[in-house]
C-alpha cells in the first residue's frame, strides 16, 4: 500500500492526511517541522495522551476547546489546578471527559515546571532525544528514542506517556521526519530543521 495519496491540488502527500479533510493543512503547516516552544510542546505532548485510545481527528477536532479548557496548556496555570477545576472540566463536554487523562495532565503540569527549572526549558529537555538515525518513514509506532524519552519522563513523574504516545509526538514536533518518502512536505521539513537552531 502507498504511503503517499495525490491530492486534489495535485500535491503528494503521506496517505493519513487524505483520511479527513481537515487533516490536509494540519499536514502542511505543523506536523513534522520542529518546534522548540515549550508551550506547544506540553499541548502537544498532552493531546497526545488525551487521544491514546482514540482517533487524532477526534483530538483535532477538539483543539480549540482543550486549549480553552487548559488555559492556553500555560503549564504554570494548571499545575495549580485542584479538585474544583478537575470537577469543572469533568463536565466539559467540548474537551475528552475521562478523569485519569485529565488529571494526568494536571501533574504532568507540576512536572513540566519542574523541568523548566531543572533542565533550563522543556525544549532543551525534549530536543535530546531527537531520532538521529531515522526509521524507514511510517514503518514504526515507537523508536529506541522514543522508548528512553518515556522512561525517562515516567522517572520524573509524568502519566501517560508511553513509547507510542512518545513517538506520536516526536513525529508531530519534527524530532523524527516521518513525512513518507515523496510527500512533497518531507524535503520541507528536513529543510526547516536545517534551519532550526536546538534549545540549549
Amino acid at each position: 500500500m502507498s504511503r503517499v495519496v495525490t491530492s486534489s491540488d495535485g500535491q503528494q502527500r503521506c496517505a493519513w492526511s487524505a483520511t479527513a479533510p481537515e487533516f490536509d493543512a494540519y499536514h502542511d503547516a505543523e506536523w513534522g517541522f520542529p518546534v522548540g516552544d515549550d508551550r506547544r510542546l506540553f499541548e502537544k505532548i498532552c493531546l497526545e495522551s488525551f487521544q491514546s485510545g482514540l482517533s487524532w481527528r477526534t483530538i483535532l477536532s477538539k483543539r480549540e476547546n482543550f486549549r480553552a479548557a487548559f488555559d492556553g496548556f500555560d503549564y504554570h496555570s494548571m499545575a495549580g489546578y485542584g479538585p474544583e477545576k478537575v470537577a469543572a472540566l469533568l463536565q466539559d463536554a467540548g474537551i475528552i471527559r475521562h478523569r485519569g487523562k485529565i488529571e494526568a495532565v494536571i501533574n504532568n503540569a507540576a512536572r513540566a515546571v519542574e523541568m523548566e527549572a531543572s533542565e533550563g526549558s522543556l525544549a532543551a529537555f525534549f530536543w535530546r532525544y531527537e531520532v538521529k538515525t531515522p526509521p524507514e518513514p511510517q514503518t514504526v509506532s515507537t523508536c529506541p528514542e522514543s522508548v528512553a524519552l518515556s522512561k525517562d519522563l515516567k522517572k520524573r513523574g509524568w502519566k501517560f506517556v508511553g513509547p507510542t504516545t512518545c513517538f506520536a509526538f516526536m513525529q508531530a514536533m519534527g524530532l523524527v521526519n516521518d513525512h513518507a518518502e515523496g510527500c512533497y512536505c518531507r524535503p520541507l521539513a528536513a529543510e526547516a530543521r536545517r534551519a532550526f537552531s536546538v534549545p540549549l
